[in-house]
């Protein structure tokens, strides 16, 4: 879909536009009429090629300061079919396109029920914590097993996985060793984390509503999963992938471990994020 749109700003919109520039926004809406908080706008300029992005907020508002000049707006979604316009960007002026709406893409097709095995060679269970207030350290497990059970409803779906703990990787041997021992994961006394699902759905576009409950070292905590599903491929068989975050707080698994420096800065966050790359193979 290509249109072209240019409109001064209304008296009761106040924006600041740049001096030597223009304003250009966007209300990306869903096909509920909902806004689309996080909707992808590429900016490109038609004659140099630069090339500008910006994000939706929570609103699904989407605003750009840009030279003057003619423009391709691609506006886009996980799970939705882009919508292309032109616009004008006039110095001083307020380019809007006021509301555009995405539609789903018919072509993300959700995965046929039965059980998806996770294949461990193309999913990754990576985790992020904070040292020292200065830097990020990252790591993963690296030996796991889990499915997704597709039901016949989406919402009768579920997912397990279960995670050797011993298996926990950080490229220091030294920091590895403290993460088995007892301070942490303890593994020598559960040996595995576990997780199961309870609340399966689909949201807006790839969107997924996955929530469920965390075991690790005995204590089980409720977790929600921000999931984005990918589509599916076929490539020595059927699969589909998926991503997903979420935050964990150690001290609600009874990982109290703890060092203070000066000013009371500690050497370990508390917050741990959680990210998923998943690769699953229909069996």
């Amino acid at each position: 879909m290509f249109g072209r749109s240019r409109r001064r700003q209304a008296d009761s919109e106040p924006v600041t536009v740049a001096v030597n520039g223009g304003l250009f926004s966007a209300r990306v809406r869903d096909e509920k009429d909902q806004p689309l908080s996080g909707a992808r706008g590429l900016i490109v300029n038609r004659r140099t090629q630069r090339v500008t992005e910006a994000t939706a907020d929570e609103f699904g508002l989407l605003v750009a300061t840009l030279a003057p000049g003619n423009y391709t707006v691609a506006i886009r979604a996980g799970g939705y079919r882009p919508v292309t316009h032109v616009i004008d960007v006039i110095t001083g002026d307020h380019a809007a396109l006021d509301v555009v709406q995405l539609m789903p893409d018919a072509d993300l097709r959700l995965p046929a029920p039965g059980e998806w095995e996770l294949d461990p060679d193309h999913t990754s269970i990576q985790f992020i914590a904070r040292h020292i207030a200065l830097s990020q350290v990252y790591g993963r497990f690296t030996r796991f097993n889990g499915s997704i059970h597709v039901g016949e409803r989406i919402q009768d779906s579920y997912v397990e996985v279960l995670i050797e703990a011993a298996s926990i990787e950080t490229a220091s041997e030294k920091r590895d060793a403290h993460l088995r021992s007892a301070d942490f994961l303890d593994v020598e006394r559960f040996p595995h984390l576990h997780f199961i699902s309870d609340s399966f759905g689909e949201g807006s576009g790839d969107k997924w509503h996955v929530a469920g409950n965390l075991t690790i070292r005995g204590s089980s905590r409720a977790v929600n999963l921000e999931t984005s599903y990918l589509g599916l491929q076929t490539w020595n068989g059927n699969r589909l992938g998926a991503i997903a975050k979420t935050e964990l707080h150690r001290e609600d698994f009874a990982i109290n471990w703890q060092q203070t420096l000066a000013k009371g800065v500690v050497v370990v966050g508390s917050t741990v994020e959680i990210r998923l790359n998943i690769q699953a193979v229909q069996k």
